[in-house]
């Protein structure tokens, strides 16, 4: 490292105001503050000297979303061998998932960073880190069958109207990867519901050539067969028929979204964003506490015009995108309540929304998504009035 770090010393004066290479100044000091902590300081005011930034931040949420990513991997792997009827190995499932996932990948990041340094260059700033997650989450939130050219549609237009127009990173008032999800489905409906989105298409490689998915095989995810049900007992069950179990959606075995789908894997991330201090312990439990408070609620009143209320808390919280989202969605610093009592209010309706819109909607299973949107939209509205009880609080004390 210290090699790289004289050749970037040596070839830094070319990069700065005068140099040849003056106009690419933000695309160098990017990379430079990637790879190294900066060394500079603030000349006045209040400022503390930590060499933990934001780009280190952002690194240990990528981090924590690596449980998540190599156990979509595997599952995209699995329900490709469970569809086709062919036995693979672990790694062979991996490797399936791996390439699956990998031009999806390539292309957000591609896209996302392309605009983010365009606009660098063009407003004569620093390049921000915030699409270091960004560029992940969206692969991870989509189906596995999102075509690329719709994910690079959808990363531009987060990117460009949700992010840049606002005044770029740590001013968005909405979650980025999560518009782009809502973008493509709304823009995209028929693309991005069914039975076939959520599992590999692509036939798979066999001992005798090329092998095909059998006739009848559904990926729907278990929300989806939930509010297409119109009948009593209802069976939750895999792509070949079997039965689910919730050892399943805990694991992660199911058809959903890539990275969603196990709960084991969201909560080994959700203890590495804790146990560094990165995300709030009061928003994800409150998430967590309003999705099973309205889960039993639903359940309690369970009718057969909304089959979702047939589903336990416990089953509300394991499948579809809830976990995920109140452990990656809810937690973003940006765009989440500030105020500590602030953050139980937010992540609290989080829960409730999130189940509520699932419940009561069969055109819509999954609320999650919506559920954090809306409540991005009222957390300054949430800081606000929690801000103005203490300063009325205070001054009644006074009073007295």
């Amino acid at each position: 490292m210290k090699g790289l770090r004289k050749y970037l010393d040596r070839v830094k004066p070319n990069f700065e105001k005068g140099g040849k290479l003056h106009a690419f100044r933000s695309v160098f000091d990017g990379m430079e503050t990637f790879l190294f902590t900066p060394n500079t300081t603030s000349t006045s005011g209040t400022h503390i000297h930590d060499n933990f930034d934001s780009k280190r931040l952002m690194i240990i949420v990528v981090l924590a979303l690596m449980p998540c990513l190599l156990m979509g991997m595997y599952n995209a792997g699995y329900q490709n061998a469970l569809g086709s009827g062919v036995s693979m190995s672990i790694w062979e499932m991996m490797l399936y998932g791996f390439m699956a996932v990998l031009p999806r990948i390539v292309v957000t990041y591609v896209v996302g960073l392309g605009i983010e340094f365009v606009v660098a260059q063009w407003r004569g700033e620093e390049i921000q880190e915030g699409f270091l997650v960004t560029g992940i989450l969206i692969p991870l939130i989509c189906p596995i069958e999102t075509p690329l050219w719709m994910i690079a549609i959808a990363t531009a237009f987060s990117v460009i109207f949700v992010k840049e127009v606002f005044g770029g990173t740590g001013y968005n008032i909405f979650n980025v990867a999560l518009v782009a999800r809502a973008f493509l489905f709304f823009a995209y409906p028929a693309q991005m519901s069914g039975d076939k989105v959520f599992i590999p298409s692509n036939p798979i490689l066999g001992v005798g050539g090329t092998v095909n998915y059998a006739d009848g095989v559904s990926g729907a995810t278990p929300l989806g067969q939930i509010a297409t049900h119109t009948d009593g007992g209802l069976t939750l069950h895999n792509i070949v028929g079997d039965p689910l179990t919730l050892w399943d959606a805990f694991i992660g075995l199911i058809p959903g979204s890539f990275g969603e789908t196990s709960f084991l894997a969201i909560m080994i991330g959700a203890v590495i964003l804790l146990a560094t201090g990165v995300a709030s312990w009061r928003i994800m439990l409150s998430v967590f506490a309003g999705g099973l408070l309205m889960g039993w609620i639903a359940n309690s009143f369970a009718t057969l015009t909304y089959p979702a209320t047939f589903l336990t808390p416990v089953e509300q919280v394991l499948y579809g995108g809830f976990a995920f989202a109140a452990v990656f969605m809810a937690t973003d610093p940006v765009t989440a309540a500030r105020t500590t009592p602030g953050k139980y209010i937010y992540g609290f309706l989080i829960g409730v929304i999130a189940v509520l819109i699932r419940t009561y909607n069969n055109g819509y299973p999954e609320g999650a998504m919506l559920a954090v949107l809306l409540m991005n939209a009222f957390s300054p509205l949430i800081d606000y009035c929690v801000v103005e009880a203490n300063i009325s609080r205070r001054r009644n004390r006074q009073r007295v």
